[in-house]
């Protein structure tokens, strides 16, 4: 039931992808955006495509199951990241849809945390480890990530000039001192807050089910 049901959203999600790049295509050949951004938008719209049947390449190459509810997770930031936010220009039509990714992506990031350090336990009884080092590891993880996602975006607009770290107004105007730090600290900020939530919530869970994080746990599938 539960394959069926993932089969269900991968393929609604497959069908706007598609929507997106068609979109994307149609703004390219119509000029609406400058030659290498049309190029951009559509290299990513696509990116985002094969990004959608990521859990089954790590199957597939690594032999490893991902549970279906970070998959759903993982497949609704792709679509509110890349489809919408990128394929659709949310993320610049929307002023806040930056910091809205941003409070998603470390609550998916915290959640493979969690599956990670209990594949990582092996055959290690989750229920009687203690929840403080899944809670600590997510935490740890979600943040590191959105480190190095602050590191791509800087490489992007320092060699695409895409302002993705708002660093300048949208009439080209370059921000000077802290002005121009806002935004980057205002996303790591809001990543930290994001990967805490998602930290108080598995806490809360834990307390009532010493099982709890057993449900995270990527699993190697058995020969």
């Amino acid at each position: 039931m539960i394959i069926n049901e993932l089969k269900k959203v991968q393929t609604a999600l497959l069908a706007f992808g598609v929507f997106v790049v068609g979109y994307n295509i149609f703004e390219f050949v119509t000029q609406k955006y400058s030659t290498t951004q049309g190029i951009i938008f559509i290299v990513e719209s696509l990116a985002g495509i094969v990004l959608i049947f990521l859990p089954q390449i790590i199957f597939k190459l690594f032999k490893i199951r991902i549970p279906a509810a970070i998959v759903l997770f993982y497949w609704f930031f792709l679509f509110i990241s890349v489809f919408l936010g990128t394929g659709l220009h949310l993320i610049s039509i929307i002023p806040f849809w930056d910091k809205i990714l941003h409070a998603v992506s470390p609550m998916v990031l915290t959640a493979l945390g969690y599956g990670l350090i209990g594949y990582l336990m092996k055959d290690a009884p989750i229920e009687k480890t203690s929840p403080w080092l899944f809670l600590l590891f997510g935490f740890a993880f979600a943040g590191t990530c959105g480190v190095f996602w602050e590191f791509w975006e800087f490489l992007c607009d320092q060699f695409l000039g895409m302002n993705l770290q708002r660093f300048a107004a949208s009439n080209g105007t370059l921000f000077i001192g802290r002005a121009a730090l806002m935004d980057t600290m205002g996303d790591l900020f809001t990543n930290t807050m994001g990967a805490l939530f998602m930290g108080i919530f598995a806490w809360t869970n834990s307390r009532k089910n010493l099982a709890y994080f057993k449900s995270y746990r990527l699993e190697k599938a058995k020969k």
